[in-house]
């Protein structure tokens, strides 16, 4: 096994099931840090606008502290954008807030009953994105691997539409829901599409909606499942699917959507997931990235990441964004501990 792999050889090895020398620490969800804002001087509402500085920001990551990845967007407001929402990117304060949705797309169950922009890759902010893929995959691209993510079928209506409404529906009228999830599956493919003609080596799907705290394994197995099925079916790069919560119920359900690897957040037990799920299965996770990274000290971040790889994580992956304000001795930390740490 060698052990001068670089870190997208690192993580392009790791997906096509060959041997690696150690762990990737990487994401597929967001990861700009306040530090690379400084480091450049921007804003981070300006980030969500503009691909060169979107691009600028999400390499410094890896250009600060060798997290092996370059991940772009940085908000989950990128496919209900293009849909027809309005969204606030709050370009007026200092502060760090991620864009949210401003006005609905649907409004009501007899709004349910949409279509699909013809030409959806054309609208909002997806050019934009594919921009700032293209620059970061010129910047980085020949060191570390280029990410994106677009969002799952259900959490994506939980954008567009009320989600609580969406959760009753999904118990009274699931043949409703399942007619628009497999519109959005079809949308997600397009916007997918899109980002691997840019250049991404690999692509998430986030699905945080269908976390089994809230909804029964047997609704994700028969309402959510097959349309995630749907989007891996049809994705040429290395795909990931990332749901929040304690998902070792349906970890199974997951892995048989075609995907190549899992993302798994604190809550889940990777131990048993590892157990259930096999030697050979690709398991992302699962550090806590706010209360672990962010807000513990320097032991507790060696602690866990230590603790996230005896239980048998194919890479070190945090459990959701990583909050900005991340402090640099911990990412540090980190980094170090991943490249020195063995079972």
């Amino acid at each position: 096994m060698t052990t001068t792999l670089s870190a997208k050889q690192r993580v392009m090895q790791l997906f096509a099931g060959e041997a690696i020398d150690r762990p990737p620490c990487f994401s597929g969800m967001g990861n700009v840090t306040t530090e690379g804002l400084r480091k450049y001087g921007y804003k981070f509402a300006a980030l969500h606008s503009d691909a060169k500085m979107m691009s600028e920001a999400a390499a410094s990551t890896y250009k600060l502290f060798g997290f092996e990845c370059g991940v772009v967007p940085f908000d989950l407001c990128v496919e209900a954008e293009a849909l027809g929402c309005e969204i606030n990117v709050y370009a007026h304060l200092e502060d760090i807030l991620y864009p949210t949705i401003k006005k609905k797309l649907i409004h009501n169950e007899d709004e349910m009953d949409i279509s699909i922009p013809v030409n959806i890759s054309e609208r909002g902010r997806i050019p934009l994105i594919c921009e700032a893929i293209r620059l970061m995959k010129r910047d980085i691209g020949g060191e570390v691997a280029i990410g994106s993510y677009v969002l799952g079928p259900f959490t994506l209506a939980g954008q567009i539409m009320e989600l609580n409404d969406l959760l009753k529906l999904s118990f009274k009228k699931p043949d409703k829901v399942g007619k628009l999830l497999d519109l959005l599956a079809d949308a997600i493919v397009t916007v997918a599409k899109q980002y691997e003609k840019a250049g991404v080596d690999y692509i998430t799907v986030r699905e945080m909606g269908a976390t089994s705290d809230v909804l029964s394994p047997r609704v994700f197995k028969n309402l959510i499942q097959p349309y995630l099925k749907k989007i891996f079916d049809k994705l040429t790069v290395p795909s990931v699917i990332h749901i929040c919560g304690k998902t070792n119920d349906i970890v199974s359900f997951m892995m048989e959507t075609n995907v190549k690897a899992i993302s798994v957040d604190q809550k889940n037990d990777v131990a048993e997931t590892r157990k259930r799920l096999g030697k050979d299965a690709l398991i992302f996770g699962n550090y806590d990235p706010y209360n672990v990274l962010v807000a513990g000290t320097t032991e507790k971040v060696r602690e866990t990441i230590r603790k996230c790889i005896d239980d048998g994580v194919s890479a070190v992956w945090p459990g959701c964004d990583i909050w900005p304000t991340v402090p640099p001795e911990n990412i540090n930390v980190m980094m170090e501990e991943v490249k020195k740490y063995r079972r």
